[in-house]
C-alpha cells in the first residue's frame, strides 16, 4: 500500500514539474511570438495631396502631426484633440484625410467587426477653422466613411444603409432605407466579400461629386451559421457567465447560395436611385471605382467558378454598360488580377498571368491593348503606379522567387532596381510619386525603413531596428536550399539549432502553409516560434511545395480542383529529403501547420507514406465543404460540379490512416475556419478508433494571439513535440 502511495506521489510530482515546465515555455516563448516578436514600423503615412509633407498620429495618441517628407522635420501640429474647437477628444485612433487636403475623419473606439471592417465613433475635422464636429447627430457608430472629391459631403454606412452627410448645410440624407442586419446591406460588403476579396468597403463618388455608387448585398439566402460565446477570462464578458450567449451571422459553405449582388447610382441633386444592370452570368462584383470621369464607372465582375472576369465601364446616367476587358483561365482568375488594377485618364494598367506569369499590360478605355508594360520569366507582385514622366514602379520576383524586387522601367524601357536585388522589399509611394518609403529586409537584416526622392535617392532612415534585432542576436540564422522532386525543383530552409553539430541526430519539425499562391520561403526577416524551438534542440525545416506563389500560373495552378493531392506528395518528399542528411533521426519527424497550414498537415499525415511520428494542427480545414463559396469554389468548384475532388481533398475521408500521435488547436470564435471543422474531425478520428488530443481557445478567433494566447499556442506545440517525438 505505501509503495503505492509513494508511486502516486511521483507520478503527480511529474505531472507538475512537467506543468512547469510548460508554464516557463510560455513565459520564455512569448518575445519569439507575436505580438512581442514585431518589428518597430512607421505609422502608415498619410501624404498631403502634394506629397511634400505627411501627417500621422503623434506620441501623445491625441493629435495629428504634419512633417516635412524631405527631411523629417516636424511643421505643425494640425490637429490636438485638446484645443479643437466645438469637441474635444483625449484619445484617436487613426484618421482620414479628404483629397484637397483641408479636412479630416477622425476616430476612436474603434471595434473590428471581421478581419478588416470596424466601426467607430467618427468626427469630421476642418482644418483652418480647428472645427471638430460629429460626423453623425443620428448614430452613435459609423462605418467606412468616404469623403466626396470636393471635401463637402461625406458618405457612409450606419445598421446596414448608406447616409451622405452634407457639410456646409450640416444635413444628414438616408441614401438607401432597407438594410436589415442579415438581409440587406448597403456600400460595404457581407463577411464572404470582406475575406476573400480583401475589401472593406463598396462606395465610389463620382469624380463630380454629383453621384454616389455602390453595390447591394442580399444575403437573405445565405444560411446563417452560430458559433457560442462564453465569458471567458480574456476580456470576460459578464452576460454569458452562467448561460453562453452566440454569434449568428451569413457564411455560405461551398456550393450553398451567396449574396446577390448590385449596383445602384444615387443622384445627389434629385435623391434618386437608379439601378444598373449588367451581363446575367455574374456572381460576384468585388470591385466598382469611378475612372476620371463622371460617366465612366468601372465594375468588375467574375462568374461563379471565377475563371471569367469582364471589366464594364458604365455610364450611372444612363446605365448602359460596355464591356472593355474579358479574361478567362482554365483554372482561376488571380485575385491580384482585379486587386491591383489602377486607373489614368485615358487609360488603366491590369497585372494579368495569361502568359503564363503576372505582369502588367496597359489598355485603353475602348477595351485595346496598348502594351505589355512588363514581360520575363518573373512575377509582378504588387504595381505601385506611373508618374507624370511615365515611370512604372513595381514588385517582383525578377531575381527569384525567394526575393521581392522594387523597380521602375524608365521611358527608354530600361528596368532599374531601387532596393537590393536579394531580400524582400516593398515601398508606399507618395500621391505624385516623387518621394517613397522603402523597406528592406533580409534573413540577417532586420527592417529597415527609409525615404527616397523620385531619382531614388535616399534622404533619410526613418527605423533601421539594430536594437530590436539585438534582442534576438542569439537567435540561429536561416539557411535557404533546393532539392529536386521528380525533376521539380522546390524551394526550403533549415533552422539549425545554435550549438549544431553534424555528427549528433536531431529531431525535426517540417512547418508549411502550402496554401494556392502563399509563399513562406522567402529571403526576409522574421523571428517567430521555429527560433525558439531551435534553440530546445530543434531543426526546423519549411518547403513551398506545388501550388503556392512566386514560380508561375503552371506551378500554381497544378492543385486546381483537388487540393492537398500534390502539396501532400511534395511535403512528404521533403520530409524524406531530410531525412537522408546524416544529422537528422529519421524517427523523429514532426509536421505543423495553421489554417490551411492545418488542413495541409491532415492531409499529409494520412498518406500512407506518412513519415511523421507526430503533428500539430491548427484551425485547419477539414473538408472544404465546411469552407467558404469564394475560396473553396475557386480552387476546387462546387461540390457538385466536383465530387471526386472533394472527397480525396477531405482529411475527414482519410481520418482512419493517421498512424502519428495528433494534437489539435482552434478558437471556439473562429469566423474564418469554424472549430466545427475539428470536432467533425475529431468524431471521425474516433469512429475509427483513433486518438488524438485536443486545445480549444474560448472565444478566440482565427489568429488566436490575445491574452499571450499565441504563446501558449507554441508552448503547447513544443510541449507536445517533446513528449511524442
Amino acid at each position: 500500500m505505501k509503495k503505492r502511495k509513494y508511486f502516486i506521489a511521483f507520478v503527480f510530482v511529474l505531472l507538475v514539474f512537467a506543468t512547469m515546465q510548460a508554464v516557463n515555455h510560455v513565459d520564455q516563448i512569448s518575445k519569439y511570438v507575436f505580438p512581442a516578436n514585431v518589428p518597430s514600423a512607421p505609422q502608415v503615412y498619410t501624404y498631403m495631396p502634394d506629397g511634400l509633407s505627411y501627417l500621422s498620429i503623434g506620441d501623445d495618441g491625441k493629435s495629428i502631426v504634419k512633417y516635412d517628407t524631405k527631411t523629417g522635420n516636424k511643421l505643425e501640429i494640425v490637429f490636438d484633440g485638446e484645443k479643437s474647437r466645438e469637441n474635444k477628444l483625449d484619445r484617436i485612433d487613426g484618421f482620414n484625410l479628404s483629397a484637397d487636403g483641408s479636412k479630416m475623419l477622425i476616430y476612436r473606439d474603434k471595434k473590428m467587426i471581421y478581419r478588416r471592417s470596424f466601426d467607430a465613433e467618427y468626427y469630421v475635422f476642418e482644418i483652418s477653422r480647428n472645427i471638430l464636429s460629429r460626423l453623425s447627430d443620428n448614430f452613435e457608430r459609423q462605418q467606412a466613411p468616404m469623403f466626396s472629391p470636393d471635401s463637402r459631403m461625406v458618405a457612409f454606412v450606419a445598421e446596414n444603409n448608406i447616409y451622405i452627410k452634407k457639410l456646409d448645410y450640416k444635413t444628414e440624407i438616408a441614401v438607401t432605407k432597407d438594410g436589415k442586419k442579415n438581409e440587406i446591406i448597403n456600400g460595404i460588403p457581407d463577411w464572404t466579400y470582406e475575406e476573400e476579396f480583401t475589401t472593406d468597403i463598396s462606395m465610389t463618388w463620382s469624380p463630380d461629386n454629383m453621384a454616389l455608387c455602390f453595390i447591394k448585398y442580399n444575403e437573405k439566402d445565405v444560411k446563417t451559421y452560430s458559433f457560442p460565446l462564453y465569458k471567458g477570462t480574456c476580456n470576460p464578458n459578464m452576460n454569458y457567465e452562467y448561460y453562453p450567449g452566440d454569434f449568428t451571422y451569413k457564411y455560405p459553405v461551398a456550393g450553398e447560395a451567396n449574396s446577390k449582388v448590385s449596383v445602384y447610382s444615387y443622384d445627389v441633386e434629385t435623391r434618386k436611385l437608379k439601378y444598373i444592370p449588367l451581363a446575367e452570368n455574374i456572381e460576384y462584383i468585388p470591385r466598382i471605382a469611378y475612372a476620371y470621369s463622371p460617366d465612366r464607372l468601372i465594375v468588375t465582375t467574375l462568374n461563379r467558378a471565377q475563371n471569367r472576369m469582364e471589366i464594364f465601364a458604365v455610364n450611372p446616367k444612363s446605365t448602359l454598360a460596355k464591356s472593355i476587358y474579358v479574361e478567362e483561365s482554365s483554372s482561376w482568375i488571380t485575385p491580384e488580377t482585379y486587386e491591383t488594377l489602377k486607373y489614368y485618364p485615358d487609360y488603366f494598367v491590369i497585372n494579368s498571368d495569361k502568359s503564363g506569369y503576372s505582369h502588367l499590360y496597359q489598355y485603353s478605355y475602348t477595351g485595346n491593348q496598348l502594351r505589355q508594360i512588363t514581360t520575363g520569366y518573373y512575377e509582378v507582385t504588387d504595381f505601385y503606379g506611373i508618374d507624370a514622366l511615365g515611370n512604372v514602379y513595381f514588385q517582383s520576383t525578377i531575381s527569384g522567387a525567394i526575393n521581392r524586387v522594387v523597380s521602375k522601367i524608365d521611358k527608354k524601357n530600361r528596368i532599374i532596381h531601387l532596393s537590393p536585388e536579394t531580400g524582400v522589399a516593398s515601398a508606399v509611394f507618395a500621391p505624385t510619386m516623387d518621394y517613397y518609403l522603402l523597406n528592406y529586409s533580409n534573413v540577417t537584416t532586420p527592417p529597415c525603413y527609409k525615404i527616397y526622392n523620385g531619382k531614388g535617392k535616399e534622404l533619410r532612415v526613418i527605423e533601421d531596428n539594430a536594437s530590436y534585432a539585438n534582442k534576438y542576436i542569439a537567435v540561429p540564422t536561416k539557411e535557404f536550399f533546393t532539392f529536386d522532386n521528380s525533376g521539380i525543383t522546390l524551394n526550403g530552409y533549415v533552422i539549425k539549432p545554435s550549438n549544431f553539430n553534424p555528427s549528433t541526430k536531431y529531431p525535426v519539425i517540417m512547418s508549411q502553409y502550402s496554401g494556392p499562391g502563399s509563399q513562406e520561403v522567402l529571403n526576409r526577416w522574421r523571428i517567430d516560434w521555429d527560433c525558439y524551438f531551435a534553440q530546445q534542440g530543434y531543426i526546423v525545416v519549411c518547403v513551398d511545395g506545388r501550388g503556392t506563389g512566386g514560380r508561375g500560373k503552371e506551378f500554381e495552378s497544378i492543385v486546381y480542383k483537388r487540393l492537398g493531392y500534390y502539396e501532400t506528395i511534395d511535403q512528404i518528399a521533403a520530409a524524406n529529403y531530410i531525412v537522408s542528411l546524416p544529422y537528422v533521426d529519421a524517427n523523429r519527424i514532426g509536421i505543423y501547420g495553421w489554417s490551411y497550414g492545418g488542413y495541409e498537415t491532415l492531409m499529409a499525415i494520412s498518406d500512407k507514406k506518412s513519415p511523421y511520428a507526430a503533428a500539430v494542427a491548427v484551425a485547419p480545414v477539414t473538408d472544404w465543404r465546411y469552407y467558404d463559396t469564394v475560396y473553396a469554389e475557386r480552387y476546387m468548384l462546387t461540390p457538385k460540379e466536383n465530387e471526386e475532388g472533394y472527397n480525396s481533398s477531405s482529411p475527414i475521408k482519410r481520418a482512419a490512416d493517421v498512424k502519428c500521435r495528433l494534437l489539435l488547436m482552434s478558437g471556439t470564435a473562429d469566423d474564418n475556419v469554424h472549430v466545427q471543422n475539428t470536432i467533425e474531425y475529431i468524431s471521425e478520428l474516433q469512429s475509427h478508433g483513433v486518438l488524438c488530443d485536443m486545445l480549444l481557445f474560448p472565444n478566440m478567433n482565427h489568429s488566436i494571439y490575445h491574452c499571450n494566447s499565441r504563446a501558449l499556442v507554441y508552448a503547447k506545440m513544443l510541449d507536445y513535440f517533446n513528449r511524442n517525438m
